[in-house]
């Protein structure tokens, strides 16, 4: 069980083939707009897991 965090390492052989996979379903035109999508909702999924801490004047009362 001591070397069960070695079995989800990435390293850059297997990085390099999640790539070429990646270009070869998605194509080379589509994988920027895949990367904003994903980046746009893990930013979003961040701010939401954030919270607001403050609420509006009319809750308050």
């Amino acid at each position: 069980m001591q070397n069960l965090h070695l079995l989800w390492t990435l390293g850059p052989g297997e990085l390099l083939m999640i790539v070429i996979v990646a270009i070869f379903i998605f194509g080379p035109k589509r994988l920027p707009e895949i990367g904003k999508a994903l980046g746009d909702g893990l930013s979003s999924f961040r701010e939401a897991s954030k919270g607001d801490k403050s609420l509006p004047a009319a809750e308050k009362e």
